[in-house]
């Protein structure tokens, strides 16, 4: 029997990588109606926050006549004499009126698909200190990407208190979808799976609210043999501040060490620094974010830009600029932008 060529071999990797995806992507639906009315909490309007929720549930302008008396699916009636649950309190469950149970599937960080990511500088000889490697593979500066990110809550009010347990799963790949010369391969996959706690707050804090603390458990890893493997664990304390479309989220870690004979990224701190701040802002069904890390002289800077095409269907564009766009990129400094859809938002 002949074996396939390597060219056939790489599409057909490529279209059983893609089909996983896009099947975990369609998985998200269940948690894109908690996104809609997330986003849609914020408006302050009666008529626009109406709209809102019917253009998340795909209805037209008239429909919604119809339709005024149907209840959402994530219930946010508030109660009497209180303002409606603000955004980061639908997206975390923070409320008594927001909360859905345990088990079911929610948003975590925005799930897209760019089929254009452009990079100035592609990494194509990926180094570590403890990881040299002397070859490359030439890379096209254009591949696409595409992310998704979930979380379900395991536990609610744990300790006699509003203390709610959660596990986190988000996924990034790299795809060199157009450089059929190597095959067509997926450049590079993150697994981040998580466990976090989360508890509600109500403070004031430089006229903002603090809204939640996250104590989380993180582990990243590419999945790859060396050299190419790359991994670290963090511990990390999230802290979630609002006000109107206006959201801030603050987020310190500190690595586990690792015994340096197994450490294939020891220097990734240096690079990745000790946290990551990103701001938020929300207009009407548009919305925009910006991150940004910091240490030793590098850092990373990447905004967002999310907007309505049609229905539920959301464009989007992201810049990124810096070091640790990806894991094996940790060191490695590079523009890049993408353009394409967006499932899920941070709100």
């Amino acid at each position: 029997m002949t074996k396939p060529s390597r060219h056939l071999t790489g599409a057909l990797f490529a279209c059983v990588a893609l089909a996983t995806c896009l099947i975990g992507i369609h998985c998200t639906g269940l948690a894109a109606d908690a996104a809609d009315q997330s986003r849609c909490a914020s408006i302050k309007d009666d008529q626009e926050r109406l709209q809102c929720y019917d253009a998340a549930g795909g209805k037209s302008a008239t429909d919604a006549i119809e339709h005024l008396h149907e209840p959402p699916l994530v219930s946010l009636k508030p109660a009497s004499g209180t303002n409606p649950p603000t955004a980061l309190s639908v997206r975390w469950e923070l409320e008594p009126e927001t909360k859905q149970g345990l088990w079911a599937l929610r948003p975590h960080q925005p799930t897209f698909f760019l089929p254009v990511r452009y990079s100035n500088r592609p990494n194509d000889s990926p180094q570590s200190p403890s990881q040299p490697v002397s070859t490359s593979v030439p890379l096209d500066n254009t591949e696409a990407e595409f992310q998704f990110s979930l979380k379900l809550k395991a536990g609610e009010n744990l300790f006699g208190s509003d203390v709610d347990v959660w596990l986190g799963y988000t996924q990034q790949s790299q795809w060199q979808v157009y450089n059929g010369d190597i095959s067509r391969p997926f450049r590079e996959t993150d697994y981040q799976p998580e466990v976090f706690f989360s508890l509600p707050t109500r403070y004031d804090f430089l006229g903002l609210t603090g809204r939640f603390i996250n104590l989380g458990l993180v582990h990243q890893s590419n999945g790859r043999a060396e050299p190419l493997s790359r991994s670290w664990n963090r511990v990390y304390a999230q802290f979630g501040f609002e006000r109107d479309g206006f959201a801030l989220l603050v987020r310190p870690w500190y690595r586990l060490k690792e015994d340096a004979s197994f450490d294939n990224n020891p220097d990734i701190v240096h690079y990745m620094g000790h946290g990551d701040v990103t701001a938020i802002y929300q207009r009407g069904r548009q919305q925009f974010s910006l991150l940004a890390r910091y240490n030793d002289g590098n850092g990373a800077l990447q905004g967002t830009w999310s907007f309505p095409i049609q229905g539920r269907l959301m464009g989007y564009i992201k810049v990124f600029n810096g070091y640790g766009e990806t894991l094996i990129d940790y060191n490695w400094n590079q523009t890049t932008i993408g353009v394409g859809i967006l499932l899920m938002d941070w709100l």
